[in-house]
């Protein structure tokens, strides 16, 4: 896994000179050096007149890979170049599909391998060679023939890739930050920007920074100078499920091993994170099968443990840690655990770490600080860990997937249903800029846009599967945003990948089209999944209900946030406060915390309090 970085400027005349007047190569070094956290194993930077492309690598055990961006150069010269970040799980059968057509590959064994197969597919199938490629992947590949760069993100958008174009090419980067670090890019906010930190809807393309984008998932971005080309490659589409409803369970299944063994590939044996819930057991007790049919050793397995130590007999949590403990006794699997209330989720460093990896204000401060404090733990022991994310999203585990007070709202359901655990924005923020913002129809306008390019009420004749399709791909192509990037910001930070067996693209694409009825045969959650998986599982796992991510519910934590913020408010210096109420800023100057008593969730104090500190630490300019 890696970071890449870099530019294209075709302003540039042959003696070097841009329309910026930097120095290329420092520059792209910079952008480049902002990815040492992704890659804290070496890199380089590739330069030609008008593109530069960087990577920083996190090598496999063992390797000595400079992590230098790849080439392939002919009697011509060089031909094309790829900054690859990602994983591919097909390598071995592309690598022997090329080596058939004549090319000249290096092992499959070394550390570049991935880049090295991307970049001959590029050169045997053009383009189209998107569609050839399995895996996880953010990267850039200039054609130096063509003077065109293309910037790919997989189908899922499992990797994250960012981009900024400018007047005379492009920025690109695995984070914000290596935009960032461009001379020519300033930290701006804007009103689109405000609009999604706080509407608690991810629109996908956008990047909170004022012009910076995000490719979207599946599809490529051609920059040329003439300008940029989007193109989908990949994307969920509505057909007719024709498979009775044994053929279904025994498909599941099958798709589910198959993606778990080809992420098992790494090099060292993958570590689970297990909750104990239907998802993680699933993928654990997979994998445990795995590691014994090759020998690997014994399956290391993490998972959180949210007993409250004030409570008598240490009770109180969501007991994921009761689950956990009884899964991996059934797998055979090692057990670590992490206790939420053994850890400073309030640190101001680790908070800082969470933000410096994340690059934008979050709303749930305990809970990114301890997956941060998970992966951490999980790094010890394994280079590679095993996530049971998305599961819900693709077989229907969440209440508002399931319960028609939400399926049926006329917006994003999870957002209807969490209304309550975001109270308090209208009170912090100025009525007038709230006014502006919109936020009610931006939120809307965002719901239609994303149904819209579904059309499944046009090829669905039943308008009750049709909504429930819907809020499928709305849960695959918007919910999923968040869950991806958390995995990837918080393990990259701790040099840990984090793979996600439930996004492969086969089993997503599969089950997308199962109707809700099916889904839902037996009336519980994940009926599916759970029907596909349980002779894996111990009777108490296989029947448990979904619960949600353990977190801190000791009132101490939102005391320190409130006393935090009434800091914050009485900082004159303070960025945040031009977007906060008047009448805010005098209740919490005159009364200090006791202002923050009631009307606020938790959600609005982290929003308030990442908010300040993101614009200070990043001296981001708000342009409303």
């Amino acid at each position: 896994m890696s970071g890449i970085a870099g530019l294209v400027d075709f302003s540039r005349t042959a003696s070097g000179a841009g329309r910026g007047g930097s120095d290329l190569a420092s520059v792209a070094r910079a952008m480049t050096g902002t990815m040492a956290r992704r890659g804290p194993d070496g890199g380089g930077v590739w330069l030609s007149e008008h593109a530069a492309l960087g990577r920083r690598t996190l090598s496999p055990a063992g390797s000595d890979g400079p992590g230098l961006p790849t080439v392939f150069a002919d009697g011509s010269g060089t031909r094309a170049v790829v900054a690859f970040s990602g994983e591919l799980y097909n390598l071995r059968e592309l690598g022997a599909r090329l080596r058939s057509s004549g090319h000249t590959l290096r092992s499959d064994t070394d550390a570049d391998t991935d880049a090295e197969v991307v970049l001959h597919a590029y050169l045997e199938w053009g383009p189209d060679f998107v569609t050839h490629i399995e895996g996880v992947y953010g990267f850039a590949l200039w054609d130096e023939h063509r003077q065109e760069l293309l910037l790919v993100r997989d189908r899922m958008g499992v990797k994250p890739l960012f981009y900024a174009p400018t007047a005379a090419g492009v920025l690109f980067g695995s984070e914000p930050k290596a935009i960032l670090a461009h001379p020519d890019f300033s930290a701006v906010l804007d009103a689109d920007g405000l609009r999604d930190i706080l509407a608690v809807a991810r629109v996908p393309g956008h990047a909170i920074f004022r012009g910076m984008k995000e490719v979207l998932p599946g599809h490529t971005l051609r920059v040329t100078r003439t300008g940029t080309e989007e193109r989908r490659y990949w994307g969920l589409e509505v057909r007719d499920h024709t498979d009775s409803l044994e053929q279904t369970v025994a498909t599941l299944r099958e798709l589910l091993e198959s993606a778990v063994a080809q992420q098992m590939v790494a090099d060292t044996t993958p570590c689970s994170l297990l909750s104990g819930g239907l998802d993680s057991s699933a993928l654990t007790a997979i994998a445990a099968q795995v590691v014994r049919r090759e020998g690997l050793g014994t399956l290391r397995s993490l998972s959180v443990n949210d007993e409250d130590p004030a409570r008598p007999g240490g009770g109180g949590g969501n007991e994921d840690h009761v689950y956990a403990r009884l899964m991996a006794d059934h797998v055979g699997s090692d057990l670590s655990e992490i206790s939420l209330g053994t850890l400073d989720l309030l640190d101001p460093a680790l908070r800082a770490s969470v933000l410096a990896a994340y690059d934008l204000p979050i709303n749930k401060g305990d809970q990114y600080a301890s997956l941060h404090q998970l992966f951490a733990e999980a790094r010890r022991y394994a280079t590679v860990a095993l996530s049971g994310e998305l599961g819900d999203d693709v077989f229907g585990g969440y209440n508002w997937q399931r319960l028609p007070e939400w399926v049926f709202s006329d917006t994003f359901p999870w957002i209807q249903e969490g209304r309550g655990r975001y109270r308090g924005n209208e009170v912090v923020f100025d009525p007038g800029l709230l006014a502006k913002l919109d936020l009610a129809a931006y939120e809307r306008d965002s719901h239609s846009t994303a149904v819209a390019e579904l059309s499944a009420a046009e090829t669905i004749v039943d308008p009750t599967e049709a909504r429930y399709r819907e809020v499928t791909y709305l849960a695959q192509t918007r919910h999923a945003r968040v869950l991806f990037d958390r995995l990837d910001r918080l393990g990259m930070a701790c040099g840990l990948r984090i793979r996600v067996p439930f996004a492969d693209f086969r089993l997503v694409d599969y089950a997308f089209n199962i109707p809700w009825a099916m889904k839902s045969f037996d009336g519980r959650e994940k009926s599916l999944l759970r029907a596909a998986v349980r002779d894996l599982l111990p009777d108490p796992v296989a029947m448990r209900i979904k619960t949600p991510y353990p977190n801190l519910r000791t009132g101490a934590y939102d005391r320190k946030l409130r006393e935090r913020l009434v800091a914050v408010v009485r900082d004159a210096d303070s960025p945040v406060n031009a977007l906060f109420s008047a009448e805010f800023r005098r209740t919490v100057a005159a009364d200090g915390a006791a202002a923050l008593e009631h009307g606020l969730s938790r959600a609005a104090l982290e929003t308030a309090l990442q908010t300040d500190s993101w614009l200070r630490t990043y001296g981001v300019r708000i342009a409303l």
